[in-house]
């Protein structure tokens, strides 16, 4: 019986062309060793991108990750950040098959090192098995089995704060290996990743001596509380109304002269202003106060009053993403409200069909990044690259065990200590205006609660574009990010 092919990094080299000029780059691909008590125990997969020509101490450096919990790096990777992206149609839509992959004029790379981390569990990380722990000692790579999986001993990493420490590990091993501690060092993630972010923003300086000169989140979700609202907590459900308010007019369901962005933003004002207040009177509200803001919430998100009613106005995104359209037999996707498919079961009370916006870019993503790593940059494993793992996903601890307090995670003081720590470190915040799942409104709505004074106040950028939760798949929100972005990095890094 032979031996399955040993898992093998490379490195190569390439050319980005883009319309602000040519840029020759070196790829590795390779595995980066996680240890505890000085014993191998996990490899972090990883692609860096790095143009050789510039001095390191003058070159930014980004490490980059996705969210999940149980996401590899690929959307950003694939989808807006690398030399290479997927290509959708220009309103962010699902393109039809096959997978087409070109070079990305708006690649980061422009401005930046990158460098794209698979969480453990995720893309091609894997836990050491003994033998490989062995292996990795003396440096010999050990044969992969097809399709191998994260084992129960990767569960340990699939909490809050292993995770962040992983991550700390690989950044400050990597700096070190590749002789990058005086270049200026940028994070950057989405959805999870943007939580992650907020939480490196305090434990890079504090406990790993990284001194950041930058963070984006992109998509965020910094408080779990405000995902989900609830009997007893209104903030979730007022949070996501502007997003609800620019998804129906993008679709023509509320009769404006608005764009969908000034719409969201009168939507805001009366979340805050009208219905938060409402909701708070609970039984209390008289009957005609109740009618009247529900009457112009229904005007808002472009719902039937009676569907508004009948939810007391507390419209549950699942509620808003089927009811919008049902006169078309259609449903909105979760992650952008812009995209809609077919109901497949429109006769039944609840959705049971999937959702547009997850499910249907899987397709894309995992052709992207599978043809990527080993066709173009020639990495050679038997491994199943994890395009997202909902086994990670569900195994994930949100709050440790020493921890006492109950109710939801959240990472806003870490980013507000993280500032406070450096008040050098710039933060940019941006999202889809079209996202249900981490609208836009709730990071609005949290920098407003910070209570930073003005020279951190300063330091932070809130931007919003066209588009759901990978606003950068539209090509045109895509290309304002980059400019947006070059401006960031230039002033971050001081140059």
């Amino acid at each position: 019986m032979t031996e399955t092919p040993q898992r093998q990094g490379n490195t190569t080299e390439h050319l980005l062309t883009t319309p602000h000029g040519s840029h020759p780059y070196t790829a590795s691909a390779q595995w980066q060793t996680l240890f505890e008590n000085d014993e191998p125990v996990a490899e972090l997969f990883h692609v860096a991108y790095t143009i050789g020509d510039q001095d390191p101490a003058q070159r930014p450096i980004t490490f980059v990750f996705n969210g999940g919990p149980g996401a590899a790096s690929a959307y950003l990777h694939m989808g807006a950040l690398g030399p290479r992206r997927v290509v959708f149609n220009s309103d962010g839509s699902l393109p039809r098959p096959p997978v087409q992959v070109t070079d990305n004029g708006e690649s980061w790379l422009s401005f930046t090192d990158l460098v794209f981390i698979d969480p453990l569990g995720t893309g091609f990380s894997r836990m050491l098995t003994k033998d490989k722990e062995k292996s990795a000692k003396s440096d010999e790579k050990p044969a992969e089995k097809p399709g191998d999986k994260p084992d129960d001993s990767a569960k340990k990493f699939w909490t809050v704060d292993r995770d962040l420490n992983a991550l700390g590990e690989f950044i400050q091993a990597y700096l070190s290996t590749h002789h990058r501690w005086l270049s200026p060092v940028f994070i950057a993630g989405e959805s999870y990743g943007g939580f992650r972010v907020a939480k490196l923003c305090r434990k890079l300086q504090q406990d790993y001596g990284v001194g950041l000169c930058g963070a984006v989140l992109i998509s965020p979700v910094m408080e779990f509380m405000l995902l989900e609202g609830n009997d007893y907590n209104l903030s979730g459900w007022a949070t996501v109304i502007p997003s609800m308010a620019a998804t129906a007019v993008y679709h023509g369901r509320v009769d404006t002269a608005d764009s969908p962005m000034t719409h969201g933003a009168k939507a805001a004002e009366f979340a805050r202003k009208t219905l938060i207040p409402l909701l708070a009177l609970g039984r209390t509200a008289a009957a005609e106060d109740q009618q009247r803001v529900f009457g112009q919430l229904a005007e808002l998100i472009g719902l039937p009053p009676e569907v508004v009613q009948r939810h007391r106005g507390r419209i549950d995104i699942a509620v808003f993403a089927r009811e919008l359209l049902r006169q078309q037999q259609r449903i909105l996707g979760l992650y952008d409200g812009s995209v809609t498919a077919i109901d497949p079961f429109p006769d039944r009370v609840l959705h049971e069909g999937t959702d547009p916006t997850l499910e249907g870019i899987d397709r894309l993503f995992t052709g992207a990044i599978n043809s990527h790593l080993r066709s173009t940059l020639g990495v050679n494993t038997t491994l199943t690259y994890n395009l997202l793992s909902f086994e990670v996903f569900k195994a994930w601890e949100f709050l440790p065990e020493s921890d006492y307090r109950q109710g939801f995670v959240g990472s806003v003081d870490d980013l507000r200590v993280g500032m406070a720590l450096n008040p050098y470190l710039k933060v940019y915040i941006t999202h889809g205006i079209y996202d249900l799942v981490t609208p836009y409104f709730s990071s609005n709505h949290l920098v407003d609660q910070m209570a930073l004074n003005d020279e951190l106040r300063s330091n932070l950028t809130l931007r919003h574009f066209q588009g759901g939760h990978m606003f950068y798949t539209w090509h045109e929100s895509r290309r304002q990010w980059f400019d947006d972005m070059q401006g960031f990095y230039h002033q971050a890094a001081g140059k």
